[in-house]
């Protein structure tokens, strides 16, 4: 009994971790480029909520963040994968992920006024259903150059790591 209350207990915490990693990225990426951010400050505990609900229980596969400029254009797109260990070893790490964001996020291409954002997450199997999120359809990636930035944050039983797509 106690040991499945440690990996509960270890699990909600990881999930916390790397849901924290995950959104305070993305909403520095999006002040950084000057996209108006208001929509994920009123959504932002809904988003909290669902994100930690599937990095909890292993459903989560990838959050992913696209820019949508005003014609129709649909770049950067910046994914944030989510990979699950069954060990429950690992240290919490973001401070040094952090620094390093922070100056991959310098090399960001710029977006024009007026460009907006989507959230959308993709599932390695089964999700509980979360308020506010429902199905939607990924812009395509095709055409775009990627890079992967690596491991973005770390603990017991998962990571996430980072990946950006540019025109």
């Amino acid at each position: 009994m106690t040991s499945t209350h440690t990996y509960d207990y270890t699990r909600a915490h990881t999930a916390t971790h790397l849901t924290d990693v995950i959104l305070g990225t993305i909403s520095d990426i999006l002040a950084d480029l000057g996209i108006n951010m208001d929509r994920l400050h009123r959504e932002w505990e809904q988003n909290e909520n669902a994100i930690k609900a599937w990095i909890e229980e292993g459903s989560l596969d990838t959050v992913v963040l696209e820019c949508h400029q005003p014609w129709g254009t649909v770049a950067p797109v910046i994914e944030f994968p989510v990979s699950y260990t069954t060990a429950g070893e690992g240290n919490a790490e973001f401070t040094a992920s952090r620094a390093r964001a922070a100056r991959f996020r310098a090399k960001l291409d710029r977006v024009p006024m007026g460009t907006t954002y989507r959230l959308f997450c993709t599932f390695s199997g089964p999700r509980t259903p979360q308020p506010g999120w429902g199905p939607g359809q990924r812009a395509s990636i095709d055409g775009l150059r990627g890079i992967n930035f690596g491991t973005l944050g770390s603990a017991p039983h998962a990571s996430t790591g980072m990946r950006y797509f540019h025109s």
